[in-house]
């Protein structure tokens, strides 16, 4: 004779309908993360090749995000230099319509203007930190606010407080950019023209230069324009060199996001549940549910008490 327990068929349906919600659990996890796993441990043996996968979009995402930065800083630097050498063509204007008109009237005025403008270059900030000061992030590498303070400053090194130490940056593996300028660099020569033009205004037998220019006053501008020439020059070519690192983060900006990409499909691949089947699992584990519960439900009512009954 055959033996029929009442409690082996219970603990049957039970472990089958606690199998079915286990399913049912891990099926909606996928469906709600839409990752296979929520951890390391549930990728078991590709978990070390995940590991190395996301340790290189961490670098490749850190020197993006650098490559942002100094993008942005070279965007300011750009427009720094501009202003510098905006300033020097108009200083140049001037000395140009006074030597051509035999004129110094407001010549100095016109002057203290283009030299405050230049100052401002000079001191341009970036995210509230000085552009050309170096390390010396937050010290106003040109303290001298007007021609006279020019003219006053023992010698011209004397008008700078930037360090030497320029700026930086490291956007991609092995590869370092120095992409930052130093005041007494960019404006060393043109604050050493202005200084002597000053000087040469306020010195009794050469000065001033505000009326009709003498001889040897228009001498003294003309070698003054062919310095500002050269100074110009120079901001030119760091603008110029400032295209170059911009051109070259770029070109390491496209790069590493090439490979972000390709990395993050790799990533991907391994991680990401496949929908359509994270779904139907879940469908088919309700419907093991559902059938478990029945099942459990009829066995109440087929218990041997109720035929001894």
């Amino acid at each position: 004779m055959t033996r029929v327990a009442t409690f082996g068929n219970y603990q049957s349906a039970l472990l089958e309908l606690m199998s079915a919600q286990s399913r049912a659990a891990e099926a909606q996890e996928r469906v709600s993360t839409q990752k296979n796993a929520t951890d390391l441990t549930g990728f078991g043996r590709q978990s070390e090749t995940l590991t190395a996968l996301k340790g290189a979009q961490s670098r490749i995402q850190g020197f993006l995000d650098t490559s942002e930065a100094v993008s942005a800083r070279l965007t300011t630097q750009d427009l720094a230099l501009g202003q510098i050498n905006d300033s020097i063509s108009g200083a140049r204007e001037s000395l140009g319509n006074a030597i051509a008109t035999d004129s110094g009237a407001a010549l100095m005025q016109d002057l203290e203007g283009r030299f405050q403008a230049m100052r401002g270059g000079l001191n341009m900030r970036h995210l509230g930190s000085y552009l050309f000061a170096g390390a010396s992030t937050f010290t106003q590498p040109v303290a001298a606010d007007s021609m006279a303070a020019l003219a006053a400053a023992p010698d011209v090194p004397s008008l700078f407080s930037n360090d030497t130490l320029k700026t930086a940056s490291r956007v991609a593996e092995g590869t370092t950019l120095e992409t930052g300028f130093l005041a007494n660099e960019v404006g060393s020569d043109v604050l050493s023209i202005l200084r002597d033009i000053q000087t040469f205004h306020t010195t009794p037998g050469s000065g001033p230069l505000d009326g009709r220019l003498t001889a040897p006053q228009k001498a003294f501008l003309t070698t003054q324009l062919g310095r500002l020439a050269a100074a110009g020059a120079e901001v030119v070519n760091k603008m110029a060199g400032t295209g170059t690192f911009a051109n070259q983060v770029e070109s390491l900006t496209r790069s590493q996001e090439a490979q972000k990409t390709a990395l993050d499909g790799l990533v991907a691949g391994r991680t990401d549940a496949d929908m359509a089947k994270a779904i139907t699992d879940l469908q088919l584990s309700q419907v093991a549910i559902q059938a478990s519960a029945q099942v459990i439900s009829q066995l109440r009512q087929v218990s041997l008490l109720n035929y001894l009954n």
